[in-house]
């Protein structure tokens, strides 16, 4: 049986500042997972990361951008992206996104969740844990 009770009709956003940007979360944190618009300013650029739980798949919707990403070999290598394809990065996979110009791409993920290691940060910020991610979200 359908429980009604948990429809909703309502829009839903949240934006999350970044110092690179920020994010506007598109779908409740309660789901099985995520989708958010990731504004990328031009020259910023995200840290170089490592997902110990989390898929990430990016779009980018206008503006340039690129990726440097690990790749089989274990090398960094930059990808420009194209618009109208679809990247995927994989759980153990290094990579950070940055600007070319002002930039929005749209990522779909796992929920956030496991531990986000922070390899290089232009900002010096800490790994990301799910107690860092809910201080920086404003929730605790």
């Amino acid at each position: 049986m359908i429980d009604r009770s948990k429809f909703t009709n309502a829009a839903y956003v949240k934006r999350v500042e970044k110092p690179w940007g920020y994010e506007l979360h598109w779908v409740p944190e309660d789901r099985p997972y995520l989708g958010k618009i990731e504004h990328v300013n031009a020259g910023a650029r995200m840290s170089l990361q490592i997902h110990d739980q989390k898929l990430e798949s990016w779009f980018l919707m206008n503006g340039q951008a690129k990726i440097i990403w690990e790749n089989s070999e274990g090398e960094l290598i930059e990808t420009e992206m194209e618009p109208g394809k679809g990247y995927n990065g994989e759980i153990g996979q290094k990579h950070r996104l940055s600007g070319i110009t002002d930039c929005d791409i749209i990522e779909v993920s796992t929920p956030e969740m496991g531990t986000t290691e922070r390899l290089e940060d232009d900002y010096s910020r800490p790994d990301e844990t799910p107690e860092v991610r809910k201080k920086e979200r404003g929730e605790i």
